[in-house]
Order: structure tokens, then sequence, then C-alpha cells
């Protein structure tokens, strides 16, 4: 790192200390503004917002370490939701931006009644907004502490985190999410452009031109895009592509992505995804913010990373299996000139501040709205409120540094076991919306139901994830049945208010719409089900032919590109055929 490099790393952090300076006057006027923006954002910035958010520092050594170990079949692991990501876009994005709510958390008492919903949205405010949160901000933080400790081997990497985590807490205090989304859309453009420049210059790299490029000096089962369907489970150990059962696969690709609880990929929608759907200007803002997101971050992402991955099997092969995700790190530092060095590390930082910055907003937002204002005061005007938030966003970032540095390291693999404990879940977060006989009972319990199925499993059966997802949803979704059945509905006129709020439609609604003649609910759910399969069509398309396209098999390439072409013509002229009217 030269003095030319760590000039441009001060340049983009002086950016974005400047957009939270800007912006800092519209986010104090209320907590509307601090948390939605005003719900004023163009579907461009809110969706490229999800993007940045969900591209973390982590996110290209993890797709280095899947890549290394599974070939690039190995991103099936993440690129299963797919089909979730799209059900939110057609199904939910008009939903939560109709439902005119500041967090999704809030939706809790629009949907349910009685102290059981006042408890649920109380206990998800802390456990999600603040234990959860952090946990997810300290992995992020140790991402970054291990490229610092790479990239900047003459300093001390705490100070770093520390430095960061400072500056990223003054400007999100500052600007609220209007800060957060415009620095956020900054940072997706500087971190693309980073890991491109990078990708381009590891596939012209001497050692790897020298073998006839990455396919040359790799075996061919690194370049297979499905996995291989066996008997056992394997993880090919470098040897071989990602191999899956026919039920491994088919709880990945047909249960997880609807049924599993997992940080911006919740079933149906949640968490800073709802927030960025809220704060568009209109239903339809939000229902392309969100399309978008899922076009960017399952098409457009992913394939720098993967050519990086492959090309740090070849520079650097004697990487032991344990550091194989380290090579992303390693190609950077060894392959780009001054200057290039301190922007890649400036996108590197870009991707973790963005994460960082929308973390901390989205679980301020929760602590502010879903507890503060709901039970400690409820009177306190909006000035007094974006003060509050201000401190909670200083204490939330306080907070991770201590799990960071204190907790995390010790709870090695509590993550994997909290996402385990989130199958089943999916159902009622999708259901809630579609049928009214559901209560504040039947979501605690698809709560606590999963982890008593994944201590079952665990005690006394030999059976491994994923396989353990079909166990787990049965007894979630039975053991949430039962209770909803066994509990009293939500009150008429909560349930009422609710309809008339989002208009959700659907025959499962039939008992309370009765009771509604002048609300017009939602139709044309048949033809919102064929815009999820071209959906659907169109990512997995544009995926497999850009990366048939960049390893020169044009004629492969083609029919992914044609079947993409074909969906979203489909979707377009669905959408303006039904009019936009039918989603406002």
């Amino acid at each position: 790192m030269t003095a030319l490099d760590f000039t441009v790393i001060a340049g983009y952090l002086g950016v974005t200390l400047l957009i939270g300076l800007l912006f800092s006057a519209r986010a104090s006027k209320s907590v509307d503004e601090f948390f939605l923006s005003g719900r004023k954002l163009p579907w461009w910035i809110a969706g490229t917002g999800m993007v940045a958010t969900t591209f973390a520092a982590d996110t290209p050594l993890a797709v280095t370490g899947l890549v290394a170990k599974h070939g690039i079949a190995g991103n099936w692991l993440w690129w299963t939701f797919v089909s979730g990501g799209m059900l939110t876009v057609f199904f939910f994005a008009r939903l939560w931006r109709r439902a005119n709510i500041l967090t999704d958390l809030e939706f809790i008492e629009l949907r349910y009644s009685g102290k059981s919903a006042s408890f649920l949205r109380g206990f998800k405010a802390v456990y999600f907004g603040l234990f959860i949160n952090a946990i997810i901000i300290g992995w992020v933080n140790l991402a970054m502490l291990k490229i610092a400790t790479i990239m900047l081997p003459g300093i001390q990497p705490e100070l770093v985190i520390i430095g960061c985590v400072l500056l990223t807490t003054i400007y999100s205090g500052l600007g609220g999410l209007w800060g957060v989304t415009v620095t956020d859309t900054i940072q997706f453009v500087i971190s693309m452009a980073g890991c491109t420049i990078l990708a381009v210059l590891a596939m012209q790299a001497p050692e790897i031109q020298a073998q006839g490029g990455l396919q040359g000096a790799l075996p061919a089962w690194m370049f297979e895009f499905f996995p291989t369907i066996s008997r056992e489970n394997g993880t090919g150990n470098l040897q071989g592509a990602l191999q899956l059962t026919l039920a491994s696969f088919a709880a990945m690709a047909l249960v997880q992505w609807w049924a599993s609880w997992y940080p911006g990929a919740e079933p149906g929608g949640g968490g800073y995804i709802a927030q960025r759907m809220m704060s568009a200007k209109d239903e339809k803002h939000s229902l392309l913010a969100t399309l978008w997101f899922i076009v960017a971050h399952y098409c457009i992402r992913p394939w720098p990373w993967i050519i990086v991955g492959l090309a740090s099997l070849v520079l650097f092969p004697d990487l032991p299996a344990a550091q194989k995700e380290d090579g992303f790190v390693h190609v950077m530092n060894s392959l780009l000139p001054s200057g290039l060095k301190g922007l890649l590390m400036a996108s590197f930082l870009a991707a973790y501040m963005s994460t960082l910055s929308t973390h901390l907003n989205w679980g301020s937002s929760y602590l502010v709205n879903d507890l503060y204002r709901r039970f400690i005061d409820p009177e306190s005007p909006q000035q007094r409120l974006v003060l509050v938030s201000r401190l909670t966003t200083i204490a939330v970032a306080i907070f991770s540094l201590y799990i960071t540095f204190y907790v995390l390291e010790t709870i090695t693999g509590a993550w994997e076991f909290l996402i385990q404990c989130g199958a089943g879940t999916g159902f009622v977060l999708i259901m809630r919306w579609f049928w009214w006989r559901l209560n504040a009972w039947s979501e605690i319990t698809s709560m606590a139901a999963p982890f008593a199925a994944y201590a079952w499993i665990t005690l006394f059966t030999n059976i491994a994830f994923p396989e353990s997802l079909f166990i787990i949803v049965l007894f979630t979704i039975i053991s949430t049945l039962l209770v909803t059945w066994l509990t009293p509905p939500t009150d008429s006129e909560r349930l009422a208010t609710f309809y008339s709020t989002t208009r959700v439609g659907g025959i499962l609604w039939k008992p309370v719409a009765a009771t509604l003649p002048n609300v017009k609910g939602d139709t044309g759910f048949i033809r919102l089900f064929l815009d999820w399969i071209a959906g659907i069509v169109l990512v997995y398309g544009t995926l497999f032919g850009t990366g048939k396209l960049i390893f020169h098999d044009i004629p492969a390439a083609l029919p992914y590109f044609i079947a993409a072409v074909l969906a979203a013509i489909f979707i377009y002229q669905d959408l303006n055929r039904r009019g936009w009217e039918s989603i406002k």
C-alpha cells in the first residue's frame, strides 16, 4: 500500500462523511425521515441499497471458499434462495409499501391483537434489533479484520475496525436512511468496479495465461454450474464438484427458500429489505426496487467473485484448505498496482460500511419504534425520537464491537445453529398475510418449535442438514396449526383494519372480506404466480448465460439468454397489461 492507495481510501471515507453531513438536516425532521427517507426513495436507489447491504466484506471471501471447495456449483448453497426473492417481488413488495408502517415489527400489531402481539413485537425488537443484529455485524467485522490484517500489515487491524465503525456510526447517525442509501449507491458502484477490475486482471495474470486460461489451469469439474446428484452428500474435497443427494437438493431448492428465516432473504420479505420497500415512493417503485435487487444480487455481483476465486486456486495453490477463502485478498495484494490497490481496499471498505450502516439504522429502528416509542414513551415528540434514534445507533455500534472482540470467537458455529433453528418460521411469515386465522401465538410457536425439533434431531438421530429441514419444517408447521386452532383468532376489528389497509385479497380472507363490501381486495393471483415463475427464469437464465459467455461458450449461453429475454418480456407486458393501478 502506497501513499496513492491511502489517498484513494481517504477520499472515499471523506465522501461518505460528507454525505452524512449533507442529509443530517433532512433526517432530523422526523423518525419517518430518519428511518424511511420520508417514503420518497426512487426504485433504483432503494434497490441498489438492498444490493449494497447484502454485499458485505465477507461475501467475496465466502464465495471464494465455496468455489475452492465445491467448484462453481458450490454457489447453489445460496442460489436456491432465488425463488424466495422473486416471491417477495411479486407478492409482498406492494403489500409492505401499502401497509404504511415504519418497521416490519410494527406489522405485528397491525395484524394481531392482544397481549401476545405486544409481547411478540417487544421481544423481536430486542432479539433481532440488538442481539441478532450485533452477531451479524460481528461476523462482518471479523471478515474486515481478516482483510485488514493481510492488506494493512503495518496497522493494528482492531484499530481499523474501530475507526470504520466510528465513521459509519457518525454518517448513519447524522444522515439517517437518506445518508445510508445514497452512500450505499456510491459504495455499490465502487465495490463492483473494484471487483470487476480485479477479475479482469486475474484472468490476464501471466501464470494463468501460460496454462491456457482458467479452464486450462483447473480441472473441468470446477466449471460445472450444477451440483451432482448422488447417493451420498459430498464436498468435493478439491477433487470433484459439489455432490448432493436428491433429498438434500430437494430440501434446499424446494423447502429452504420459503421455510427458513435468513437475514436478507426472509420469506415474505422482512428486516432491512422490508425497510427499503417501505421507503420507496409508491408500490410501483417498491416492486421495481425489489426486482432490481434480486437481479443484481444473483446475476451481476457473483461472477467477479467467482473468477477471482478460481484464479486464487491457480495463483496460490498451496494455501491450506482452511484459508482458501483468503485467496481473494491474496490475489488483490499480489496483482494490483499502486492506486488500484487503494481502490480495491476502498471497495471492501464500501461493501463493509454499506452493510454496517444499514444494520445500525435498521436495528435502531426496532429499538426506537418497537420498544422505546411503543412501550416506554408513546407520546415522545419527533425531535426527541430522532435524538433517541441517534443515541441508539451509537449504542448498537458499541455493543456490536463488544460482541466482535469479546464474545463472537467463543460461539463459533452459533450462527449456523440459528439458521437451522429458523426452519419452519417462513410458513407463518408468508401465510400471516394471506390467512386471517393465524394469530400472534401462531408466530410465537413458529419461532419456538424449530428449536425443539433441532434439539431432538441433534440428541437422538444422525440426520444431517439439509435433510433435517424436512423434519423441522413439518414439526413446526403442525405445531403452529395446532396452536392456531387452540387459541382465539385475532380481534375482528383488528382484522378489518388490516384488510382495509393492505387490501390483500384472496380466498383465505373471505370471512373478513364479507364484512367489508366496500373494500376491494387484490385479485389476479394466478398472473402473479406466472410472473413469479418468469422472474425465476429471468434470474437463472441471466446468471448462467453470463457465466457461459465469460467462459466463451456462446452456443451454450444463447438458450439461457433467450429464456431470460422472453421471461423479461412476459413480466413487462403482464404488469403493463394489468396496469399499475392494480398494484397501487
